[in-house]
């Protein structure tokens, strides 16, 4: 084997890696406003109290000098002070006519701003713009998805977008100042018996639960499930505790599943999707996009992420059209476990087919006749070579080439360092190993060793392009940088490698 990966290693620039000149940093400028929570009831009383003890004229001075210091920094401010309002005004202790100063500034001590990319920005993945108008000949727009972290370690997902020209040149598009959260659909709705279906798989569908999911129809939704468990808990006060937590984890599954909505006029690097349901609550992270030809040849992008709720790590899944509205819900099934599930981009022999990693370490493949729901897997890929001698994961969807499906890989090897590998699956069974690049096609160099997470370059996401490879990649868990590589000299270094039988 030493022999073996020595002679690779004298090979290895073989492969041009071409690594561009772009280095997307994290901005702490780039802030969105988002609810400020008490638990205490009694202080968002003495908050309103306090408010309310000014005088109109120190009313309207102090709401001018909050619009005046953050009215610039944000899109329809003025609109979620009175939505905030709105949430703590039924605390007031007295009823009394109240001034529009006075419930934008009521609203704006219940405001924070947040600074998404303050601690980084990492983990891209690419996929082409379902808009491609008024392009330049031979180029490709694109959008890429990050992870970005701030305060508290809380991840969320932002977007930027850019174009891949013809001859591989990469260029980023200006990213805005403002970034702004969705709104979320009012009241969603769930099918009764796949609801029913994920209880029992979480082990919470017992016979009290039972009884209470027969009195909804069979499309529920989230307001006629929340109105069943208050009059449940309403009917049973002695129930026991656990009883109780059984009600609150059906109705957190419940958040766990909605639909979100971006306004038309915003810029893509505006759009974000911050946690909002108890599974996410410590973070979104990690989505891989993948631009899925469904039977009829229409493309939906969907995107495996992991929701993080400071405990425990929760498989789910995106799904969009537009990238304006998007539906987020559970993905289910024994399978459904750990982190770097990724979907192929069509279906395979009939059935849908992903890319996972359940036990940290090996590479598994899985299919599904649901795309929500996944039971079964079988080994693909083990650590073979020294670099990667830890533990293996993907780097996102494989894309279909003639020659197979190409598959960039993750390998974590000594001193816990993270490189890129490639291998090649054969394309009407991909549960075969055609090739396999013995060695790694990008290590961390000098300027990318140092970060977060030092001695990581790592990548959910790549996109192929007028013969052009192209990879963004995180380094070091801190920023991204991206790099292209030719196809044709890949997949012809790939087959010198063939796995062994084939």
């Amino acid at each position: 084997m030493g022999a073996f990966y020595e002679f690779n290693e004298k090979v290895l620039t073989m492969i041009e890696i071409k690594r561009t000149n772009i280095l997307l940093k994290p901005d702490s400028s780039r802030v969105f406003f988002r609810p400020l929570e008490f638990v205490n009831r009694e202080r968002v009383i003495r908050v309103m109290a306090r408010v309310m003890s000014l005088s109109e004229d120190q009313v309207d001075k102090e709401s001018a000098k909050v619009m005046e210091r953050f009215g610039n920094r944000h899109h329809k401010l003025e609109a979620f002070f009175i939505k905030r309002y709105e949430t703590v005004k039924d605390m007031m202790i007295l009823d009394s006519s109240m001034s529009r100063a006075k419930q934008l500034l009521i609203g704006s001590y219940f405001c924070q701003e947040y600074s998404l990319e303050a601690a980084a920005l990492f983990n891209p993945s690419i996929v082409p713009d379902p808009d491609q108008s008024g392009l330049p000949e031979g180029a490709m727009r694109f959008i890429m998805s990050l992870r970005a972290t701030g305060e508290g370690h809380i991840s969320s997902l932002v977007f930027r977008s850019g174009i891949v020209h013809g001859e591989g040149r990469v260029e980023l598009m200006e990213t805005s100042r403002y970034a702004t959260a969705p709104e979320e659909a009012p009241d969603p709705e769930y099918c009764k018996g796949l609801f029913e279906r994920k209880l029992h798989e979480l082990g919470l569908l017992d016979t009290f639960v039972q009884n209470m999911m027969q009195s909804l129809p069979a499309q529920f939704t989230f307001q006629e499930l929340k109105k069943t468990v208050d009059l449940t808990l309403k009917k049973n006060r002695l129930m026991h505790l656990e009883q109780q937590n059984v009600l609150q984890s059906v109705t957190a599954l419940a958040k766990a599943n909605y639909l979100i909505r971006f306004s038309p006029g915003q810029k893509i690097s505006e759009r974000l999707i911050f946690p909002s349901s108890p599974s996410e609550s410590n973070g979104i992270e990690d989505a891989r996009f993948v631009a899925f030809r469904e039977d009829d040849g229409q493309i939906t992008y969907y995107a495996t992420y992991t929701a993080y709720d400071g405990k425990v790590t929760f498989p789910q899944l995106i799904e969009t059209k537009d990238f304006l509205t998007f539906k987020l819900s559970t993905l289910n099934g024994s399978e459904v476990q750990n982190k770097g599930m990724a979907l192929f981009p069509r279906k395979i022999n009939g059935h849908y087919a992903m890319i996972s990693r359940q036990d940290g370490e090996n590479i598994f493949l899985m299919y599904s006749d649901m795309l929500h729901f996944w039971h079964d897997k079988k080994i693909l890929m083990r650590p073979t070579y020294p670099w990667e001698f830890l533990q293996l994961g993907n780097c996102g969807s494989p894309i279909e080439t003639k020659d197979g499906w190409l598959l960039l890989t993750h390998g974590v090897g000594a001193m816990r360092q993270y490189s890129i590998g490639c291998i090649l699956l054969d394309l009407d069974n991909p549960g075969e190993i055609i090739c396999r690049l013995p060695y790694p096609l990008i290590t961390p160099d000098q300027t990318e060793r140092e970060g977060y997470v030092p001695n990581v370059v790592y990548t959910c996401g790549y996109m192929e392009h007028a013969g052009h490879l192209v990879i963004p990649y995180g380094m070091s868990d801190s920023c991204v940088g991206f790099a292209t590589v030719e196809m044709e000299d890949l997949l012809s270094e790939l087959k010198k490698y063939p796995v062994k039988g084939k």
